[in-house]
Parts: C-alpha cells; sequence; structure tokens
C-alpha cells in the first residue's frame, strides 16, 4: 500500500468492527456528506462514517497599533487532553468516544499508537471489549510528519495517541503540535507502572494538558474501585506488555496485600532456584 493510500486511511478513520479503509476526494477539501455515530448508539453497533468536512484552522489576524501598523497573523491555537488510569479503566474506549466527537464535528482525525504492542495487530487499536479503529503503528510520534509527509499531517485536525506511555517523544510532539501547529491532542496512557512508579512520559506532559481525566476500575477482589494494577507474575520488567493473564485492577488495600504476596512468591522461586544451582 503506499504512503498516500495509508494516509487517507487514518485520516478520519471509520468507525468500526474490523478495519475499513476510508476513500478520500483529492480536492483540497474533503465530501461535505457523512454518516455519523447516533449519540444514543453504542460503540458495539457503530455505523459507517464516509466522510468528514475537512476545515482548516483560521487564521486571525492581530493588529499592534504599537509595533505594527499592519495585521499579522497569529498561529492556530491548539489543545491537550490526558486520559489515564490502571489497566482495565477503559482508556482506549474513552479515547474512541472523543475521536467520534471530534469527527462529528467535522473533524480531520489520526489516531497513532506504538508498534510495541502486538495484541492486536499493527493497524487497529482495540478496546478490552473488541472494538476496533484504524490507527498508525509508530516507533516514535516524531516520525508521524515524516511518513506521511508535510501536507498530510496539515490536513489532520485532531492526533489521537494511545498506549502513549510507551513513546519517549511523547511531550516534545505534543508540546509542538498543540503549541505550534494548532493540532488538537487526545492522550491516551498508564500514568504509573505496576509499581505505581511514573510510566513513560505520560506525567509529563499534564502541565501542558487542557485537561486531565483520571479513570479508575474495579477491583477484582473486592469489587471497589481501582486505582492501580497488580502484575500477577514474577517479571520485574517494567514494559512487560500483556492482559489479564499478567494484570488485574486493585483498590489499595489489595495492591498492597497484593504486592507481598508477589514478592514473597519471588522470593521463594529465587531461593529455589538457587538451591538447584547448588546441586549442580
Amino acid at each position: 500500500m503506499s504512503t498516500i493510500s495509508r494516509m487517507k486511511c487514518l485520516i478520519t478513520p471509520p468507525f468500526s468492527l474490523t478495519p475499513i479503509s476510508l476513500h478520500l476526494s483529492k480536492a483540497t477539501t474533503l465530501a461535505s456528506k457523512s454518516c455519523f455515530l447516533n449519540p444514543a448508539t453504542s460503540l458495539r453497533n457503530p455505523k459507517f462514517i464516509h466522510s468528514m468536512v475537512s476545515p482548516r484552522p483560521p487564521l486571525f489576524s492581530l493588529q499592534n497599533r504599537n509595533l505594527h501598523s499592519e495585521a499579522s497573523v497569529s498561529s492556530p491555537s491548539g489543545e491537550i487532553h490526558v486520559i489515564v488510569g490502571p489497566m482495565f479503566a477503559g482508556k482506549t474506549t474513552t479515547l474512541l468516544r472523543r475521536i467520534q466527537a471530534e469527527t462529528q464535528k467535522g473533524r480531520n482525525v489520526a489516531v497513532i499508537k506504538s508498534n510495541k504492542d502486538t495484541r492486536y495487530g499493527l493497524d487497529s487499536i482495540v478496546t478490552h471489549d473488541g472494538v476496533k479503529l484504524p490507527c498508525c503503528a509508530l516507533t516514535t510520534l516524531s516520525s508521524f510528519r515524516q511518513k506521511f509527509g508535510s501536507d498530510a499531517y496539515d490536513q489532520v485536525d485532531v492526533i489521537g495517541i494511545d498506549e502513549a506511555q510507551f513513546f519517549e517523544d511523547l511531550y516534545d510532539f505534543c508540546r509542538e503540535a498543540a503549541d505550534h501547529d494548532g493540532k488538537t491532542v487526545i492522550v491516551a496512557g498508564l500514568d504509573g507502572d505496576y509499581l505505581r512508579r511514573s510510566f513513560g512520559s505520560v506525567i509529563d506532559i499534564i502541565p501542558l494538558a487542557d485537561s486531565v481525566t483520571k479513570l479508575t476500575a474495579r477491583c477484582e477482589f473486592c469489587g471497589k474501585r481501582a486505582f492501580f494494577t497488580l502484575r500477577k507474575t514474577e517479571e520485574t520488567k517494567t514494559e512487560l506488555i500483556g492482559g489479564s493473564d499478567i494484570y488485574m485492577p486493585v483498590c489499595r488495600q489489595h495492591y498492597v496485600s497484593g504486592q507481598v504476596v508477589v514478592e514473597a512468591a519471588r522470593i521463594v522461586l529465587e531461593s529455589q532456584k538457587v538451591q538447584c544451582g547448588s546441586y549442580v
């Protein structure tokens, strides 16, 4: 698939249970006819979005009588919205709903995720409920403009970023896109790892954000609100991609008690390895 064809699949992607390519007009603006999701309709039963209007951000002229005799053009104003929480809190679902709202306003949207997340393939972001949306999988966010070209980048009004904790250049990209390029950036990711430490650069972009949404899940032990992610295995590296087979959402009480159990099991396993090695 050519670069232009791939880009056409990313701008204003349709909400679908399977990835669907969106054919855009070669004209400067996109076709105005569109089929929107009914607000009362669940994401589980999406409709096909044919095309969206592609308004370019307006250029506002400012006149400073003291400095300039003629009007000067200001940069378009962007936004940054951050969605954080533990695993299974619905971050991706919330991101998709925000994307849906933006497309209903007639804005062009591109969705990006890290190519480290291969659980559901590289061409889609997928919620734990199985809802899919076509996306572009990248190693770095800065490669987005380079890969698809400045003209395609300029057409995008809104950029959605899923699993944002895996992007090392998250801060610089969001600042550039919102402050200088007038993009609305919607970021979804983990704010903390399994040890409740800052994960990636998600926390770093909060000072840049227009809004921050902290989601919670349900504790798998007691059903209370879960703010933390408990790892169920003895693996200690920070980046360990997995689902319910490796992680579970827990409340504070069961995170603390669960960590004690996991740590105790880890110590036992390490001691067994040492004993086995001494017999060799």
